[in-house]
């Protein structure tokens, strides 16, 4: 078992679009191994690499028994909504009404590179909207109304682990001129 540390609410990695997986490789399936233990233990019914600290285009759930993961998603939308109770595992114990589709499609792929698609609605479909908002560095609260999100920003500023250090992010002593960075 791999469980990571998660990552809190005003970490900048959480705020970074992820880039996308171009490797499908054994790194990619440990990842996914990871982030599925992860977010078991924790428990949460999603969990996205920026979460543990990865900017890569993965996430993983668990909905009503079903666990899955899915890399690079790409999302089609219903124009039915739901309104419904929704926390997150960066921002802990704290869940706030938020509007999302009520129904989802999503296009990606598996660990091993073979195209995906799931379709879901409901818990699913909000979970599957949540993860890939994280791989867009958008938040939950991002989308609440201005009154629920004044509410969430003072309960987070109120919580016991706002402020507390975060994960030290440390700069490759490596050269890395000519890699495209």
């Amino acid at each position: 078992m791999a469980v990571s540390p998660i990552r809190l609410f005003g970490d900048p990695i959480l705020r970074k679009p992820a880039l996308e997986v171009v490797d499908f490789d054994k790194e990619l399936r440990r990842l996914v191994e990871d982030l599925t233990d992860t977010m078991l233990d924790a428990p949460g019914a999603g969990l996205a690499a920026p979460q543990i600290g990865v900017g890569l285009r993965v996430f993983t759930w668990n909905v009503e028994g079903e666990v899955g993961h899915l890399v690079n998603p790409r999302l089609e939308l219903s124009p039915e909504v739901q309104d419904g109770p929704e926390g997150c595992l960066s921002i802990p114990d704290l869940t706030f009404d938020c509007r999302r589709a009520l129904s989802v499609v999503a296009h990606g792929f598996d660990q091993h590179g073979e195209p995906v698609v799931i379709s879901g609605s409901e818990l699913l479909a909000r979970a599957i909207q949540h993860e890939t908002d994280h791989l867009d560095g958008v938040l939950f609260i991002d989308r609440l109304d201005t009154e629920a999100r004044k509410a969430a920003m003072r309960a987070i500023r109120e919580s016991e682990w706002f402020g507390l250090e975060q994960p030290t992010v440390k700069v490759s002593p490596h050269a890395t001129r000519g890699l495209g960075f």
